[in-house]
């Protein structure tokens, strides 16, 4: 099995490099790092959890993407919302991300390290051709 690690450094608010790989795929399975409502800018884009959610998801399949995956080859998602109050606006935008196949999930209400409302990481599995 081999181990790779997928994507570009990147880098937070005021340019500060952040230090984990976007995505790394070991064997069959790739895990995506935790993705927050992060704009182009490296900053939080402003709005409530609907809009956050969003930018979240968008950024979890771009990463999904570099890795040759998709969030049809999604299996398992964590999320950390910041506000248990969020939970039914982001529960009903999450759906629309998967509406045939829903990979398993574990939801918990914790304080993120950035000012956001949201983080999401994923696994996926993909089997290498």
């Amino acid at each position: 099995m081999s181990i790779d690690f997928i994507g570009a450094e990147r880098s937070g608010a005021g340019g500060q490099s952040l230090p984990f790989s976007p995505a790394v795929r070991a064997g069959d399975f790739v895990f995506i790092s935790g993705q927050v409502a992060m704009g182009e800018n490296g900053e939080i884009v402003p709005g409530g959890i609907e809009v956050q959610t969003r930018q979240t998801m968008e950024n979890v399949q771009k990463v999904l993407a570099s890795a040759d995956c998709d969030l049809n080859d999604v299996v398992k998602v964590n999320v950390w919302l910041d506000d248990t109050r969020d939970f039914w606006t982001f529960n009903r935008v999450y759906a629309s991300y998967f509406p045939k196949n829903k990979p398993a999930r574990s939801t918990v209400r914790s304080q993120l390290m950035v000012d956001g409302k949201i983080e999401i990481d994923v696994v996926a599995y993909k089997p290498q051709k």
